[in-house]
């Protein structure tokens, strides 16, 4: 009988195999490896697939062998485990700049990493489609092309929108292009943002990646290399709220003893706690008093209280007043 075009592909048929249809608990025996190749043409006799398997084993498959009835063999380790994978599935589940297309795209592909048996538990872990997700497709080559103008230390030009009432895009500046110099890009408030220098203004400015369209990598060479190029992202990012720039000060806050696990949240172990009484202490941070980190403030209702600076209170202050002016100006309707 003539061999099948497959014939030379055994060895890699039976990896793929092992790979997707077999685990701890689901072990495959020789009969079935050899049904297997039979379905792509490919003829095996036993002590070929027992030569196969420690062929495998020498390349670095940990493959099993389970005696007794119902034994067989299975791949034991993996690149990753199944409680990783449902890691990397809740990850792209929670991620709103990833669309709930992209969502099950990458979904898929993180099943095809284990056996088709554990895969059945991924997938029935999804619960994409009722989260709030990004509407803009093209992020994942915005992603690309802003790390591709970082390593070749270049400036970046794109156009930036808003959604209207009408859920249709609105471009600022009229349509047209930003050119900024991009530094790294960093996950914020469950959305990924680009911070960058901009040479006109002179200053840091943060972008929604997913708001950005038609991203093209300029000619000329980054700028503001004195100002973001030694930067340390993580402190600076650790500063910054909503995503708002502007300059960090230090920023005194009174809390009541049970907001110390909410302070360390936000501003890490290393933050000085100075104890005043037995009911509160206080911490000095270095934020930027935008009206996210106010409305943070306000969020523990009376629990925390800025101390200083008095420029930062009073922002506070005038912040309240307005708020509740404009409350009492719809009673008296």
């Amino acid at each position: 009988m003539a061999k099948s075009p497959n014939q030379k592909l055994k060895i890699v048929y039976l990896m793929d195999f092992l790979r997707r249809s077999s685990d701890e608990n689901h072990p495959v025996s020789i009969a079935d490896m050899i049904r297997y190749l039979e379905g792509y043409g490919i003829s095996a006799e036993r002590k070929s697939l027992y030569d196969d398997i420690e062929a495998l084993r020498t390349y670095g498959m940990d493959i099993i062998q389970v005696k007794g009835p119902g034994g067989g063999y299975y791949l034991g380790s993996r690149e990753f485990e199944l409680p990783e994978l449902k890691l990397l599935v809740d990850s792209v589940q929670a991620s709103r700049f990833i669309t709930g297309k992209k969502s099950m795209a990458l979904i898929k592909k993180v099943e095809a990493l284990t056996s088709t048996y554990e895969a059945g538990t991924l997938h029935r872990q999804v619960y994409v489609s009722n989260r709030i997700k990004t509407m803009n497709e093209s992020i994942y080559y915005n992603v690309d092309k802003i790390h591709t103008a970082i390593a070749s230390d270049r400036q970046i030009l794109f156009k930036y929108f808003e959604y209207s009432v009408s859920k249709e895009r609105s471009f600022r500046r009229g349509g047209q292009e930003y050119a900024v110099s991009p530094y790294a890009l960093t996950w914020n408030n469950e959305n990924y943002y680009l911070i960058a220098f901009d040479g006109l203004s002179g200053q840091v400015r943060h972008y929604r990646v997913d708001k950005m369209a038609s991203i093209r990598i300029s000619d000329k060479v980054r700028e503001g290399k004195n100002v973001l190029g030694g930067m340390n992202m993580a402190e600076y990012t650790e500063k910054v709220f909503g995503m708002f720039a502007g300059t960090a000060e230090k920023v005194r806050l009174s809390c009541e003893n049970h907001l110390a696990g909410a302070v360390i949240d936000r501003f890490g172990k290393d933050v000085i706690i100075v104890s005043t009484d037995d009911k509160c202490f206080t911490v000095t941070v270095d934020v930027i008093p935008s009206p996210q980190f106010l409305a943070w403030v306000f969020g523990f209702e009376g629990g925390m209280k800025i101390v200083s600076p008095a420029s930062v209170a009073e922002k506070m202050s005038r912040l309240l007043k307005e708020s509740l002016a404009m409350y009492e100006s719809e009673e008296a309707k």
